[in-house]
């Protein structure tokens, strides 16, 4: 298995190697505190480390930005379906490279994180590119691989005022609630050499007291950076954050022997905070459609790990998404439902099913799924028509003999 590929299965689950290889080198009965300090220290980056990233010989998935955090930069690397070399390039705009009518005007916008710029697959194998060609008009790809559901948001709102559209696909994935949450991208993704994993801006919520605090980036600027070098700093910055607390807990449990969740979908806790986390940002996001006349479809997607078990037990952790969803009455897409749909025409396990899709993201026949999945309902928000549902030359079509 390459590099880039491992990372992806990896994160996936969620980063559990870097907990289990920390709570490997703890003494039994460590408290709370000495492992939090432990932890943190095997997070720190190197002086040299940030000044690599900075200067791009270091960390070649992403660039800093001091909103955001970081932005996907050109790359090349081999993970894709059977071992190909999956070929990323960026407009002047940061979007990622339009190929299908990509000279006439785009009306269309997407955002999300890494299954919306779909991540191992070439530029003309993303579900925007299924859609374009199918429409025959161009869809634009401003998603960026481990952003969250509040950074998708912050970056429509930069991006919507230099490339305006008046349709917004809004891609929410499995694991992006907890990302919302998280403020430093290392307390989940872990250490490894493809992206330093930077500070990002993020939410403070308390479900209970229905509060929520928008955080800007923790390092702001440039020289800021150098102190994510800093242990101190590390431990005060984030000394209340509940993704952190959450991890550090499983830890301890762990080496006490007590069972702990699998994987953040089946932690609980988390999936309050985060959940909560995405039903506000889901509602900035509709007021600002209607604040502007912009139309917004949302989507729902899925990586392998939560299809199979929806398919295979029937429990949904992202429940009261849906549920706000419907409360709110806007248009959505539920990819989770649809390829639970799609098994039933299949006779193979529900693992050899998802080998036909996912190749840790969505292959070039997953993203097909996905843009299909969602050409009706996005057909139903567009005026004028596109031109796959518009006047034709004939009434109906028909085969040559």
């Amino acid at each position: 298995m390459n590099r880039q590929f491992h990372r992806r299965v990896m994160l996936s689950l969620s980063g559990g190697l870097l907990g289990s290889a920390l709570l490997a080198r703890s003494a039994p009965g460590n408290g709370l505190e000495e492992v939090r300090s432990r932890y943190l220290k095997s997070l720190l980056p190197t002086r040299d480390d940030v000044a690599g990233w900075l200067a791009g010989r270091k960390y070649p998935f992403c660039k800093y930005d001091p909103e955001l955090g970081y932005l996907h930069i050109d790359r090349d690397f081999k993970e894709g379906l059977n071992g190909a070399v999956c070929r990323y390039r960026y407009d002047e705009l940061g979007a990622r490279q339009m190929l299908a009518y990509a000279d006439r005007p785009c009306r269309i916008n997407t955002y999300g994180n890494s299954f919306t710029s779909c991540e191992q697959v070439s530029d003309g194998q993303t579900w925007q590119e299924t859609l374009a060609r199918h429409l025959c008009e161009p869809v634009r790809n401003y998603g960026i691989g481990g952003y969250s559901v509040y950074q998708s948001y912050l970056r429509m709102l930069r991006e919507e005022q230099r490339a305006p559209a008046k349709t917004i696909i809004f891609n929410i994935f499995d694991d992006d609630h907890y990302r919302n949450v998280v403020g430093w991208q290392r307390f989940k993704f872990g250490v490894n050499d493809v992206s330093i994993n930077p500070t990002v801006p993020y939410m403070q919520v308390d479900p209970g007291q229905g509060t929520v605090v928008y955080r800007d980036n923790p390092c702001p600027d440039r020289a800021s950076l150098a102190r994510l070098t800093e242990l101190e700093w590390v431990a005060r910055t984030f000394q209340d954050n509940v993704y952190l607390t959450s991890r550090l807990r499983r830890l301890v449990d762990s080496q006490a022997g007590k069972q702990v969740p699998r994987t953040d979908y089946d932690d609980e806790t988390l999936n309050r905070y985060g959940l909560f986390a995405t039903n506000a940002v889901i509602d900035k996001v509709k007021q600002y459609g209607e604040q502007t006349g912009r139309k917004i479809l949302f989507v729902l997607s899925y990586g392998g790990y939560v299809v199979q078990q929806f398919i295979d037990t029937g429990r949904r952790f992202d429940q009261p998404m849906v549920d706000h969803l419907n409360k709110l009455q806007v248009p959505y897409v539920d990819l989770l439902t649809a390829h639970a749909a799609d098994r039933k025409q299949f006779t193979v396990s529900t693992a050899d099913y998802l080998r036909r899709y996912f190749v840790g993201h969505y292959n070039p026949l997953g993203n097909h799924f996905c843009a299909f999945a969602m050409v009706d309902p996005l057909v139903r928000l567009l005026d004028p028509k596109p031109a796959s549902h518009g006047p034709a030359t004939s009434v109906s079509g028909g085969f040559i003999k």
